[in-house]
């Protein structure tokens, strides 16, 4: 049995929480293997809304197992919030969620250091979320950290205290004035919550299911672009949320890796800083971001928007060895007379199809227009009902990708999605 990977191919917020609700009924497994509170996978059903920062996807499937694997970062107090809304609802979370050991806590501190290290930048600020997930992995891999293991040893707190003396030490190097006690109290009472989960061993855990013909479903967060290797850095996340990062926040042999489902929007969008070779700084960009409420499920800010970014798109499926491509949000697109979609880049005045090394190079989208279909998408149920214009885009985008676009959502319902080939 294999690892069938679902993430994200632009800058986060393309719509994977609703994909893998969707996908997990055919997945007895769901593990989120990077990431932290960061992240924000809405989800829509049954008249309802729900947005999970830590927990995956699948928790509200019926006999999922939810792993949250050592690739994650997690912060007791946003988890316990989390987790316990979801309880309301009548999902028993405890049942279906088991968490890696060896995924890293986020403390107060952490989320301190951040805010320290955002506001010394200036103009220069990345646009961090400001919940410590920088920190922390920079603690991860500085060999300072604390996991989730830890909370169960006698001398816990000893190794909390030492920690945190550590970061005050840290910010003495800021003018930034903190409470390091602020939060300490309902971080403890929340890490109390933790140890009523099962805390496993998570790379045994996965490969048992993979060894009990368990189909695993891994699930990413943020986006391809914003990879700490890949991306366009240093306006960037701390983690590898590529396909190998499935890997290393599991606990699985790359041969383990079967189907690699890339979910990109319709359009482009970016929250914080950053390039974005597409970016509309007009009313069509409003117009963008008014239709498809695209402001952060985390934060709250208005993410900026543009056109499509083939050449974009193009890197990241090489990067994950996408098999199948995933449509979000066309729907959005219904009123627009015409679509644009960039085919390739002038850099510094010179044509190519490559996203540049240099964060800062002067980037200019060369485009092909396409008419707009001009219908409400998001009433259709059938792949034969989609309007001649809409697949004109569709079959473009998959001859130049060369990967084909399988799944096109039409809607925020998990209802309204079409998996082509059904008909």
């Amino acid at each position: 049995m294999k690892v069938d990977v679902v993430l994200g191919l632009q800058w986060g917020d393309e719509g994977k929480g609703k994909i893998v609700d969707v996908l997990a009924n055919s997945y007895p497994v769901i593990g989120r293997f990077q990431g932290g509170p960061n992240a924000g996978h809405s989800l829509h059903f049954e008249g309802k809304k729900f947005v999970l920062h830590t927990v995956p996807s699948g928790v509200f499937r019926k006999n999922a197992i939810n792993i949250i694997g050592n690739g994650v970062v997690l912060d007791p107090i946003i988890f316990r919030e989390e987790c316990q809304e979801i309880e309301a609802t009548g999902v028993p979370v405890r049942e279906r969620i088991l968490i890696s050991k060896k995924a890293h806590l986020i403390l107060p501190t952490h989320r301190i250091i951040d805010a320290a290290q955002e506001a010394s930048k200036g103009k220069g600020k990345i646009g961090s979320t400001l919940k410590g997930i920088g920190p922390t992995y920079m603690d991860k891999t500085g060999r300072n950290g604390l996991r989730i293991g830890d909370i169960l040893a006698d001398d816990f707190a000893d190794r909390f205290a030492t920690l945190k003396n550590k970061h005050k030490d840290y910010l003495k190097q800021y003018d930034f004035s903190y409470n390091a006690e602020e939060n300490e109290q309902a971080w403890m009472e929340a890490v109390e919550y933790l140890k009523t989960f099962k805390i496993v061993d998570g790379e045994y855990e996965v490969n048992k299911f993979l060894n009990d013909n368990k189909r695993i479903l891994a699930e990413g967060a943020q986006g391809s672009l914003l990879d700490i290797d890949f991306g366009s850095y240093p306006f960037v996340t701390s983690s590898s949320t590529t396909c190998a990062g499935a890997c290393i926040g599991l606990g699985v042999a790359p041969g383990k890796i079967g189907k690699v489902y890339g979910i990109f929007k319709a359009y482009c969008t970016r929250v914080g800083s950053g390039p974005f070779p597409t970016e509309l700084h007009c009313e069509t960009g409003e117009l963008l971001r008014q239709k498809g409420f695209e402001f952060g499920a985390t934060t709250g800010r208005p993410r900026r928007t543009g056109w499509l970014d083939l050449p974009a798109l193009k890197y990241a499926i090489m990067l994950n060895g996408v098999t199948e491509l995933i449509m979000m949000k066309a729907d959005v697109l219904d009123t627009f007379e015409t679509i644009k979609v960039a085919i390739g880049y002038k850099v510094n005045g010179v044509e190519t199809d490559h996203v540049p090394f240099d964060t800062y190079a002067q980037v200019e989208p060369i485009y092909k227009e396409f008419k707009g279909w001009c219908k409400d998408l998001t009433q259709v149920t059938k792949e034969i009902e989609l309007p001649y214009e809409f697949m004109d885009y569709v079959r473009f985008i998959e001859k130049e990708l060369g990967v084909p676009v399988k799944i096109i959502s039409l809607g925020p319902d998990r209802k309204q999605t079409i998996v082509r080939g059904e008909d």
